[in-house]
Parts: structure tokens; C-alpha cells; sequence
């Protein structure tokens, strides 16, 4: 069974607004209202290439209801915790305006929430798929990942890690299964730009020797580079396509490694996989269907 914790989930409000003016009153030529969150994105493109999962984390107040609500609606099944104060965030994108976005930044979470989940996690063991994704609330440590995995050590749990900076550094030690930067993310941990695929797996590698078993590097139309246990290096650029809605493409990108992983055993068709569900989901308005990851599949080189 795969798993996901969604430490801070929302409501993403995606509006498009037509030759906006600040400091004025400025109108929607569309909008849409979806249950965003790295984790919770993971678990809705997993259901939708038909791959059982659950999906773990904190919910507030009446826009926690709605995003379990609609989450559920998807098909996913959720386990979430519900906060006694406070409310899950809304974050606003403004598609139209550059991928220009303004996030809130959601309840509190206590120490007595976080054992709950704790406890929750109590269930998984060998063969389970873990996907840790997102930022945390201030209010919690910033080691939280690294407890989590901690926690779950010698249980032959596979652990997949979509963070930054020092969540993901904290983990590298517990050798997680899968960790996914983006070129940005992986050149920032050790104070580089990397814009090219060739440039990337040099640092691809060294997050290895760090600690990871398989590196995914997620870049944008310059396609996707990944280092894997075995020694290997995979290197593809991205399917042409017109880009409509970035929002969740990486963690489409984790959903689709992950199921190519579970259905072959291969890491040339999960990194294939990886790359179809990203672009698909950057394709479209909304995550990635089966069919269109299908669809891209087919298109993948490298």
C-alpha cells in the first residue's frame, strides 16, 4: 500500500485574470477550486492511474471539511486528523500573471496532533510506500521528516521524500527510497546553478553518495535526470507539449515514478513513467489522467 502525509493541504483557488492592474479592482476570466497540497497531489494522480493509496495529514475547520470532502470525491482514501482550531489554508495562483502565487499558511499543528499521526504511521511495515512532500508549518520542528523516518527505520518501509533544503538533508541518513529536487532545489543545496541535464548529474550523484538510494531531478522543459541505486543515470528531455498549469507537475512526477516502479521493477519505465504524469499534469488544468499519462508514455525518449 502507498501512503502520503500532507502535513499543510488547502483549497487552491487558480484564477486567470485578463490585463491585471494592481492597486485596482481586477475581475476573473476563470477560475477553479481544487484540494492542493504536494502529498495530497501525489495520492489523486496515483488514483487516477487506478493505484490504491491513503492518504495522512491535518485538516482544519471548514476548509479542511471541503478538502477532505473533494479529496475523497477523487477516490482517494483519507485518514486525516482534524485540528480543533484554526483553519486549513486557501492559497490563491494567479495563473494568467506567471505562475504568481500567495499561500496561506494554515493551523497550527500541536505536539499531541503530530503523535496521533504518529501513531497512525504505526501500521506500515515491509513492502509499504511512504511519500513524505511539502513544506511544514512553522509550528513544527524542521526535523519532522527525519523523526518520521526514524521512527519507521528497519521496517522495510520505501520512503519517497519531495522537500528542500534541510528536510531533505535531515533525512539522507535513514536512505530513503526516493528523494525528488527540482534542478533549483539540488543546485541551492550545494550553492550552484544548474541548468542543463549534464550539468545536473554530477550533484545527482553526490545527493547519492549523501545518502539516497534514487535521485529524481525534476526540471522543467529540460526534461528530468535520474540517478539510481544501481549506479545508473537516466537522462531524458521533456515531451513537447504546451504548458498550461505547472501546479503539481513534480509531484505528478513522484506519483508516476512511483506506480511505474510498483507495476515492473524498472527504473527506465518508472523514470519514464515519472516524466509522462509531470507533463501530462503540466499539460492540463488539471492533474494527470491515466490516459493522458498513457498518451506521453508513448512520447518519452531517453
Amino acid at each position: 500500500m502507498i501512503y502520503t502525509v500532507t502535513f499543510n493541504p488547502s483549497l487552491d483557488y487558480i484564477v486567470s485574470v485578463e490585463d491585471f492592474r494592481l492597486g485596482l479592482t481586477n475581475r476573473t476570466s476563470s477560475e477553479l477550486i481544487l484540494p492542493g497540497g504536494k502529498g495530497l497531489n501525489v495520492s489523486m494522480v496515483l488514483g487516477n492511474l487506478g493505484i490504491d493509496n491513503t492518504a495522512f495529514g491535518f485538516v482544519a475547520g471548514f476548509t479542511g471539511a471541503e478538502i477532505a470532502r473533494r479529496v475523497e470525491e477523487m477516490g482517494v482514501k483519507t485518514d486525516f486528523i482534524t485540528l480543533e482550531e484554526g483553519i486549513s489554508r486557501i492559497n490563491l495562483k494567479l495563473q494568467s500573471i506567471d505562475g504568481t502565487e500567495i499561500n496561506g499558511c494554515g493551523p497550527r499543528i500541536g505536539e499531541e496532533a503530530v503523535e496521533q499521526l504518529m501513531e497512525k504511521l504505526e501500521i506500515l511495515g515491509e513492502g509499504d510506500v511512504l511519500v513524505l512532500a511539502g513544506s511544514i508549518p512553522g509550528s513544527m520542528p524542521d526535523d519532522i521528516y527525519r523523526k518520521i523516518m526514524e521512527r519507521l527505520a528497519g521496517r522495510g518501509v520505501m520512503i519517497a521524500v519531495d522537500a528542500t533544503r534541510e528536510l531533505l538533508l535531515n533525512v539522507l541518513e535513514y536512505h530513503p527510497f526516493l528523494v525528488k529536487p527540482n534542478n533549483h532545489e539540488l543546485g541551492e543545496i550545494f550553492n550552484v546553478e544548474l541548468k542543463t541535464r549534464e550539468e545536473t548529474v554530477p550533484y545527482a550523484r553526490k545527493l547519492r553518495e549523501m545518502g539516497a538510494a534514487n535521485v529524481l531531478v525534476s526540471m522543467a522543459g529540460e526534461g528530468a535526470v535520474l540517478a539510481t541505486e544501481d549506479g545508473k543515470i537516466y537522462k531524458a528531455p521533456a515531451p513537447e507539449g504546451k504548458l498550461v498549469n505547472g501546479v503539481g507537475a513534480g509531484d505528478s512526477m513522484v506519483a508516476g515514478f512511483l506506480a511505474g516502479w510498483m507495476e515492473q521493477k524498472n527504473y527506465r519505465h518508472a523514470f519514464h513513467m515519472g516524466i509522462a504524469a509531470g507533463s501530462a499534469s503540466a499539460f492540463s488544468e488539471l492533474l494527470a489522467t491515466k490516459e493522458e499519462i498513457a498518451d506521453i508514455y508513448r512520447r518519452v525518449s531517453g
